[in-house]
């Protein structure tokens, strides 16, 4: 999820930039490093699509009676990464995922902000400019809304005999 503050993603351009400077252009090592930014940016988004994409599914899912959208286990998978988002958010500590990757790109000599096609386009998609504020709040009723749909479609322990059946 995003950083918090504008001041943070400014100190990291400005880190980048005085690395690039002092250690000069991309070598071979580099692309490793760079690819695995990129990969760690890429698991970000699916995270963010799990969340988002989860509870849409889940709502759906109880409306049109998928059996699926109850397991527990998913369930317990969904809210935990919620949870996740929205407490480091109240207490303002940057996302791990966002964390990694930008160190990978430190280490890969690149500028945060002179992304490659892949970074700069699923950058765009899920990183954007706003106050601290917004993000508590947004993140926080996004999590209500998931611990209501706890309620709302509720999850279900299936048993292993009924699993079983199943399959």
């Amino acid at each position: 999820m995003p950083d918090v503050g504008p001041n943070a993603a400014a100190a990291r351009r400005t880190l980048s930039l005085t690395r690039v400077m002092q250690e000069g252009p991309m070598n071979i090592d580099s692309w490793g490093y760079r690819i695995l930014a990129d990969a760690v940016l890429i698991l970000h988004l699916g995270v963010v699509l799990f969340i988002v994409g989860g509870l849409v599914l889940i709502l759906a899912g109880g409306r049109l009676q998928w059996a699926w959208v109850s397991n527990l286990r998913f369930r317990v998978l969904h809210l935990a990464a919620i949870a996740y988002v929205v407490v480091t958010t109240w207490f303002g500590i940057d996302c791990g995922l966002t964390v990694l990757e930008q160190s990978l790109r430190g280490r890969a000599g690149q500028l945060t902000y002179d992304d490659d096609f892949i970074a700069h386009w699923v950058s765009r998609i899920m990183f954007y400019d706003a106050p601290p504020w917004v993000f508590v709040a947004a993140y926080t009723a996004f999590g209500l809304l998931v611990a209501w749909s706890w309620f709302a479609v509720p999850p279900v322990r299936h048993s292993s005999v009924a699993v079983r059946s199943q399959g």
